[in-house]
């Protein structure tokens, strides 16, 4: 699959979906940290496509009983959607998140038939209602795309076979999510697999194993450790170094099949001097084919 050289961004100002105010900002943030100059310095066509309307979590009444905002959160992915959707064929989408829970759009919005998803994340987002000790619909993308939870949510965003699934840099699933990764047949390589196999090995086998897909890559801020990327709603001590977030994306950026992207939960009230979104947007360059040399 050939390089993509125009690229649209459209942000999801959304932090419905998470527990924590603030990552609403994190689509400024990501452009503040010059997004879009990079992606111009690797001579790549950049339109930035503005943001989806999302409503302000002030003016709304929250949803007792878990599910908070579930019909908003539920339209906001569904324009996203709609918005990828509509663009022409050969443009490269980036997502800026925004809560996790946007991708339920991203992913649905992106998929040309069969698509194979690469979740790079401290958490496994696989939860259903069922499962999910808080009940946020970050928490639960993933397990909508594949197919299982909320009604209201997966008659829409139903997208992908759980076989299509590698999760990398996992390190904080829930019980009942584990057992439905399990039972869904979902690749996942946890930071016990990275620390024992190295970020390349895990790379080369998630590309074997979505082989002749076309990827999306969703990237989850978290998945750095703590002391890299401080700008996140559910930090996880343990996560993954400057250096493996960018072989891995180098490696996947090699391989010419990645198709589109999310850079979510970044989390500026919770930042030091944007470093988060700093760190966000080098990763997305690394993906986009910036090198060293």
């Amino acid at each position: 699959m050939a390089r993509m050289d125009r690229v649209a961004i459209l942000g999801v100002p959304m932090d419905l979906g998470a527990g924590r105010r603030g990552v609403d900002m994190g689509p400024s943030a990501l452009r503040y940290a010059r997004l879009l100059e990079g992606l111009e310095a690797l001579g790549l066509e950049v339109e930035d496509l503005g943001d989806i309307r999302v409503p302000l979590a002030e003016t709304l009444r929250r949803r007792a009983g878990g599910m908070a905002y579930l019909e908003e959160i539920r339209q906001a992915a569904l324009d996203l959607k709609e918005r990828l959707q509509a663009l022409p064929e050969g443009v490269f989408p980036i997502v800026l998140g925004g809560d996790h829970s946007l991708s339920m759009g991203s992913v649905a919005g992106v998929a040309r038939g069969r698509v194979g998803v690469l979740w790079v994340d401290a958490h496994a987002d696989f939860n259903t209602p069922e499962t999910s000790p808080s009940g946020n619909i970050h928490g639960m993308p993933l397990a909508a795309l594949a197919g299982l939870g909320h009604p209201r949510l997966v008659e829409v965003f139903r997208t992908v076979d759980p076989k299509d699934i590698v999760l990398i840099g996992v390190r904080s699933v829930d019980p009942g999510e584990a057992r439905l990764l399990r039972e869904g047949g979902v690749r996942v390589y946890t930071m016990h697999e990275v620390d024992r196999m190295g970020i390349a090995r895990i790379a080369e086998e998630a590309l074997a194993h979505l082989e002749g897909l076309p990827l999306h890559v969703s990237l989850d801020a978290d998945v750095l450790d703590p002391t890299l990327a401080p700008g996140v709603g559910t930090p996880v001590p343990g996560g993954l170094s400057y250096r493996e977030a960018h072989l891995l994306m180098e490696i996947l950026a090699e391989s010419g099949r990645v198709r589109s992207l999310d850079l979510v939960e970044v989390n500026p009230v919770l930042d030091e001097r944007n470093r988060t979104a700093e760190m966000m947007v080098g990763l997305a360059l690394s993906l986009l084919g910036k090198r060293i040399l």
